[in-house]
């Protein structure tokens, strides 16, 4: 693939790289500068990528590893707002019922451990495989099928059982 292929690439996945780091930080001002150190960082790489490699699995595995070191430099600070309980994505405006649907699935998925929340964002939402999540990742893919197991089997519990927890509020 030409460095102009690569290039037209990496710009079609930024809005997917967006809706990944705003699951994964629950702010969506350090969720931008994830995405920009990602991209710098895929930049500055551009040289070292191999040229069978797939590009958005290439971008998910560099934005996975600033969001870990980050998790790591930043245990003392307080967890970013939840995810939005809102529908961007969604062109049409929901009907009552499903709003309040879409809500306790957003605040169920904001109280798994990332390690659950993250593979099921790979796989459920970016759609990415079990194979390229265990690369993003770089864990098994059993464990990645193990991960989602159980994160699936959370959510449903959670939403069945009706055990979501509001979603806390930060005072500004």
């Amino acid at each position: 693939m030409t460095i102009s292929g690569v290039l037209t690439r990496i710009e079609d996945c930024i809005p997917a790289l967006r809706r990944y780091a705003a699951a994964l930080l629950r702010n969506r001002e350090d969720a931008d500068d994830l995405v920009h150190d990602c991209l710098v960082r895929a930049l500055d790489k551009l040289h070292t990528r191999r040229d069978d490699a797939d590009v958005r699995a290439w971008l998910f595995a560099i934005m996975h590893n600033l969001f870990i070191s980050q998790l790591r430099r930043s245990k003392a600070r307080p967890s970013g707002e939840p995810l939005a309980e809102t529908h961007e994505s969604i062109g049409t405006r929901p009907e009552q019922e499903s709003s309040l649907q879409w809500r306790d699935l957003i605040r169920a998925l904001n109280q798994l451990p990332v390690e659950q929340r993250t593979v099921i964002l790979l796989v459920s939402v970016e759609d990415l495989s079990y194979a390229e999540t265990a690369q993003v990742l770089g864990i098994p893919i059993g464990t990645v099928m193990s991960r989602l197991a159980r994160g699936r089997e959370r959510l449903r519990q959670m939403t069945e059982e009706g055990a979501i927890r509001p979603a806390l509020r930060r005072v500004k």
